[in-house]
């Protein structure tokens, strides 16, 4: 089946590991053709929300799986109501591009992914989980051993010390981490930049810029070479 004649999807996609390990097995099932890249973006600062990453980066990943991106602004004092009329429009956009299913990443929060699944009630696209209900100590060494490769680009200084900023998302990652942490930081505690992943053409070229102290948040900055 080519792509052309699979049934096509949107990820929604954080620029993190957990995003690209959902595509990396939709993908690979060959079920369905991934279009687009469904990012929330902080329009004030530029970046990924609370991710922190450039959306020069996103692009980079955008261009680097040969998907267009579709990007869900919102500003820096948003709430839920200016969120979901956002997201409204991205959802009328998709549909205008025949997708029928979206992709999301999580892994065990039943109120996060109940909330995905009210907001997409009615609109006629199916939101799908991957990951869903996976042992997080399993998932992080088989996403390590997929091949995706990624970077610390956020964390909560009151669950993770500063240190980890900036850090790769590996075997010495998994064993560094307090007992108290997810190992894919599914409670909040971390967020990464994936910059190599087996559907990339070419892996990101980056280096790492300066860590700063931000709304509670620890964000080192990922610079594209």
């Amino acid at each position: 089946m080519t792509d052309r004649e699979k049934r096509k999807a949107a990820m929604s996609w954080s620029s993190g590991k957990d995003s690209s390990m959902a595509a990396f097995k939709v993908l690979k099932s060959g079920k369905l053709n991934i279009v687009t890249l469904l990012t929330t973006v902080n329009a004030d600062y530029g970046r990924i929300t609370m991710h922190g990453v450039r959306e020069a980066l996103l692009q980079k990943q955008a261009d680097a799986c040969g998907m267009h991106t579709l990007k869900v602004e919102i500003p820096k004092n948003s709430n839920n109501e200016i969120y979901e009329n956002a997201m409204k429009k991205a959802i009328e956009a998709l549909k205008k591009q025949n997708v029928e299913y979206i992709i999301f990443g999580d892994i065990f929060l039943e109120d996060v992914k109940e909330y995905r699944i009210r907001m997409m009630k009615g609109t006629g696209i199916e939101p799908l989980f991957p990951l869903w209900g996976m042992d997080t100590k399993i998932l992080a060494k088989e996403i390590i051993n997929s091949g995706i490769k990624a970077k610390v680009s956020c964390l909560d200084p009151r669950k993770l010390d500063y240190s980890f900023g900036g850090s790769d998302f590996d075997e010495l990652f998994l064993d560094r981490l307090p007992e108290s942490v997810d190992p894919c930081g599914e409670n909040g505690e971390f967020h990464t930049f994936v910059y190599s992943a087996p559907f990339f053409k070419d892996p990101i070229r980056i280096r790492t810029g300066e860590s700063v102290l931000r709304d509670g948040f620890y964000f080192t900055d990922l610079v594209p070479v």
